[in-house]
This record gives C-alpha cells, sequence and structure tokens, in this order.
C-alpha cells in the first residue's frame, strides 16, 4: 500500500465511526505507519534475508558485486553507520551490519569488560540485535519526518511541483534498515541451547547467523591461542539447530554462515565416533597426531584408535585434549568447509592469522573443485597488523623477484621510516584492494571488520581528552568536534534532533492539536545550527 492509498483507506476507516475518531488525522496514522514500516523483528529478518539473497546472487554473476559490514557494539554507532552511508553514497545497497560477539563480551555483558570466550550473557545478543534495529527504525522516522516536514511547508507555500516530488520520494524511501550478520559464537551450549539462542536472535531481526566449530565451554577469540574444535556431527547438529530455527519462524531464506577455526587449532576435545572407514568421522580422526601402540609401550587409560590395520594411540595432553598433526589445519579447513556446505550451510568463513589473499584462494580453490559456488564471509581484523603484513608480503614479493631490498628492514617495516617509500606506498595499494581483489581471486563474497567501532571510540576519545584536559580547554572540543560535525554535516550535531525531539513534537501535534507542548520553539538551541 502506498502512502496516499494508505491515507485514503485510514480516512474511510475513521469515517465509519461515527464521529467518535473524528480526532484521529488519516494522513498522520499513515505518517507514523511509514516511519514504523518494520513492525516486528520477525519482518525486518524476512526483509533482510531476501536482501542478503539478491546479492549472493549478484555475487555469483560477478565477483565486483562483494558486500561488506562494519561491526558495531551499540545502536547509535550502527545507525550512525548506516545515516553516514546513505549520505554519502545515497544507498545502502550490499552494506551490511556486524554484531560481534567479541565486542559483545568486551563492551556490553554486566559483568564487565570480558575476554572473547563465551562467558557473557548469551541474552545480551539478541538484545544488541534489537538495539540495533530500535535505532535504525528511529533513522527512518527521523529522516522521514524531515521530509514531512518539508512537505507541509511546500503544500503551504501552494509549491505544487515540490510537494510532487516529496511524495515520490516518500514513497521511494529506502530504509537503514540492512541485513545484520549476528554471531552466535560455538551455541552456547548444546544444540538445543543453540536452538533456543538462534530463535531469540532471529526474532529480534537477524537473517544471518555465524556459528563457530570451536568447543563451548572452550571457546576462544579466533585470533588467539588455545582453540579446540569438535567432530564435524557435533557442529552439523548445531547448523541444522539453526536450520530448525529458521524455518519454525517463517524466515525460509534465513542465512548460515559456519565457520571453521581449524587453521589455528591444534586440539579437539574428544574423538569422532566412527561407523567405517572413510566416513566423516574416520576423517576427522584421520588427522590426530598419534603413534604406534604396542604391549610394551602401552599405558594405564590409553585411549587407543585402529588406523589401517595397526593401533595406534592418540597424544593426550594433561587437560585431557587430543592433538592433531602439525601442519593439518589447511586440509582441516577444507574438510570443515565442505561438510558445511554439504550439510545446510550457505556462506564459509574461514579464520585466518594472516591477509594473504593467496593463502584464502588455496584453500577455495580445493572447496570450489567440490561445491562450485562456494562464498566466504571474511574478517578483515583489527587483530591483523595490516601495514606490517602488507609491507613484509611485498619486501617478500620483491625479494623472488630478484629486486634490491637491501634498503629496507624486513623485521622493522612498521617503521615510520618507511612511510611515503616506493614499498610502504606499494604496501598501501594492496591493503587498498584488498576487498576487490580477494573478492574476485579468493570467493569473499562479505567482507567486515570485527571491531573497528571499538577502536574508533578508543581513538576519538583519546584525541579529546588530550585536547580538553589539556591547554586547548574547551577549543580542544569546539575545534576537534563541533566544528568538523558542522561543516561535515554530520547529522548529530543537532543531538535533539537525532535522539527523537521532533519526532515527539509531532506526535504532541497529533494527539494535542494547538494545545501541544513543542520542544521545537523559538527558543531551542539547536537553531543555532540550522545556518
Amino acid at each position: 500500500m502506498t502512502y496516499q492509498s494508505d491515507i485514503a483507506q485510514l480516512g474511510q476507516l475513521i469515517g465509519g465511526k461515527n464521529g467518535t475518531w473524528d480526532g484521529i488525522d488519516a494522513e498522520a496514522v499513515a505518517r507514523m505507519r511509514v516511519q514504523n514500516r518494520f513492525r516486528t523483528g520477525l519482518d525486518i529478518a524476512r526483509y533482510t534475508a531476501a536482501i542478503m539473497r539478491k546479492d549472493m546472487a549478484a555475487y555469483d554473476a560477478d565477483p565486483a558485486n562483494y558486500t561488506q559490514s562494519l561491526g558495531c557494539w551499540h545502536g547509535f554507532i550502527g545507525q550512525q553507520k548506516l545515516i553516514a552511508i546513505k549520505k554519502h553514497f545515497g544507498s545502502t545497497e550490499r552494506r551490511y551490519l556486524y554484531l560481534s560477539g567479541w565486542m559483545i563480551a568486551a563492551l556490553r555483558s554486566e559483568f564487565g569488560p570480558l575476554p572473547d570466550q563465551s562467558m557473557h550473557e548469551k541474552t545480551s545478543v539478541p538484545a544488541l540485535i534489537e538495539e540495533l534495529y530500535t535505532f535504525l527504525r528511529q533513522a527512518d522516522a527521523r529522516e522521514l519526518g524531515m521530509m514531512f516536514r518539508e512537505l507541509d511547508a511546500a503544500r503551504e507555500a501552494g509549491d505544487q511541483l515540490k510537494e510532487k516530488q516529496l511524495l515520490a520520494s516518500v514513497e521511494n524511501y529506502q530504509t537503514h534498515v540492512v541485513p545484520i550478520i549476528a554471531d552466535i559464537d560455538a551455541g552456547f551450549g548444546n544444540a538445543e541451547a543453540t536452538y533456543l539462542l538462534a530463535k531469540k536472535m532471529i526474532e529480534a531481526g537477524a537473517c544471518a547467523l555465524q556459528i563457530e566449530n570451536q568447543v563451548s565451554d572452550e571457546k576462544q577469540c579466533g585470533h588467539q591461542d588455545g582453540k579446540v574444535t569438535v567432530p564435524h556431527e557435533d557442529f552439523l547438529a548445531k547448523v541444522r539447530a539453526c536450520r530448525y530455527a529458521f524455518l519454525e519462524l517463517g524466515v525460509e531464506d534465513g542465512i548460515i554462515v559456519t565457520r571453521t577455526d581449524s587453521l589455528g587449532a591444534g586440539l579437539t576435545k574428544q574423538i569422532a565416533f566412527s561407523n567405517e572407514p572413510g566416513d566423516l568421522g574416520d576423517q576427522y580422526n584421520a588427522f590426530l597426531d598419534c603413534e604406534e601402540i604396542t604391549p610394551e609401550n602401552a599405558r594405564s587409560g590409553d585411549v587407543v584408535i585402529n588406523r589401517d590395520g595397526k593401533l595406534v594411540r592418540p597424544k593426550r595432553l594433561a587437560s585431557n585434549l587430543y592433538q592433531f598433526r602439525a601442519g593439518s589445519g589447511e586440509d582441516r579447513c577444507v574438510l570443515d568447509s565442505i561438510t558445511s556446505l554439504q550439510n545446510g550451510a550457505d556462506l564459509l568463513w574461514i579464520e585466518t592469522e594472516k591477509p594473504h589473499i593467496e593463502q584464502i584462494a588455496g584453500m577455495v580453490d580445493r572447496i570450489r573443485e567440490v561445491i562450485p559456488n562456494a562464498k566466504l564471509v571474511y574478517n578483515n581484523s583489527p587483530s591483523f597488523n595490516w601495514t606490517l603484513n602488507f609491507r613484509q608480503q611485498v619486501f617478500d614479493a620483491w625479494a623472488t623477484e630478484g629486486r634490491d631490498v637491501s634498503a629496507y628492514d624486513r623485521a622493522k617495516l612498521m617503521s615510520v621510516d618507511y612511510d611515503g617509500t616506493e614499498l610502504g606506498d606499494e604496501a598501501d595499494e594492496r591493503i587498498r584492494t584488498f576487498q576487490a581483489d580477494s573478492a574476485k581471486r579468493a570467493g569473499i563474497f562479505h567482507h567486515l571488520i570485527t571491531l573497528p567501532t571499538y577502536h574508533t571510540a578508543a581513538l576519538s576519545t583519546d584525541n579529546l581528552a588530550k585536547e580538553y584536559f589539556g591547554e586547548a580547554g574547551m577549543l580542544g572540543y569546539v575545534l576537534g568536534v563541533q566544528r568538523q560535525e558542522i561543516r561535515q554535516g554530520i547529522a548529530c550535531v543537532k543531538h535533539q534532533n537525532m535522539s527523537g525531539s521532533d519526532i515527539g513534537d509531532d506526535h504532541k501535534e497529533y494527539f494535542a492539536g494547538e494545545a501541544a507542548l513543542k520542544a521545537g520553539g523559538v527558543h531551542n538551541t539547536m537553531n543555532q545550527f540550522a545556518a
């Protein structure tokens, strides 16, 4: 239903109440409806799942159509990101939000800052999804409210052309609501626990759930040591639990992103169950680091498996964890990825220790031999030292080509001394094109930065504190913040408007007419920012 047809339909509804609803304005109700397009989180999940499916098809047709997101730890941060995207690029197309379990643990837990080990309350995950979408929906209401004010002004001035243009803008309005890829960690327990949390996340609006193959109660950040994986069947039970949650709630095209941490995980908590040689359990166990056992070297409590007709003992640590063979990580990642796609996953996530296109592509090439349209979500992680990594990659490439690298110290390439050098400039260009290049070469459909707004909040606060509490005093705020907001057109310089004051004034007028006590009068100091 369009805005204008909605007004007509509401007019008929109000008119049919024998005068008892005459204090209700049909256009005011239509405005409130269009400002609240999504009534529930499930409406959002269905809408955004369709967007992701369309974008995945567009990427399959042309890898230049990759997608991007930034991790946001608060609704306001996500809102400002989408407002900025619309301001600078005119469209939110192919731009998403990422919800990071790391940032929830570090910033949103009632326990206070925590490491990324699934110790935070699992309810904080759907709570942040709901918060993000609350702020995005409010961004819609605010922007549409300003358009309605312009529309009223055009009508009052008798400017029919402007009125027609504004009505068309309302009818074709692009929402700030975009897909969220939401981190469900390792599922926070068994498959039933995963299912219950997945439902809450989907009901809050998540159309895409990212789940990893670590042990829930031993979960570690993807870029830390000590990671422990689970056998495939254990992980696939949780993947199926997520799919059941989507289907139960009517989000039939929901997206499951399966993450493998096997590249950096050298341990497993259990030996996989196997029925016959070559089955999935046997393939998992084949990667275990084992030693042949004889009656002479057998020990009390040994666990023994049959490998190629020989009895072997998997190496078990004092922690009761079993060890994989060194150097088997890439092979395990490939098997994990193929198995996940064959059992209901839509997208892959391979957690790597560095951003190296050929390393990622080497694994994706092998996966695509079995699943030709395999696609990745990739973590452009702040845990990587991007400057050092890419300068070292250029250094190594030049050395292989026989170029003279004697002017550079490979171990010290992070130094400011190399800024502006030929090597430094080439490394920066490789960083600039990394997403486009890896989307084309390594099958990466979606590029995200997990923790960017954690770092930007820290950096901007440090800069302000240094100036404000130093000699600059109030000028530190004015020069570094307010004047920049005004000159760069940052919406929240009018913070009362951003917080919903004008929306509230509109509602007061709807509810009380001329008796409304509104905040946006001539004495509102936000009028100082009108110029």
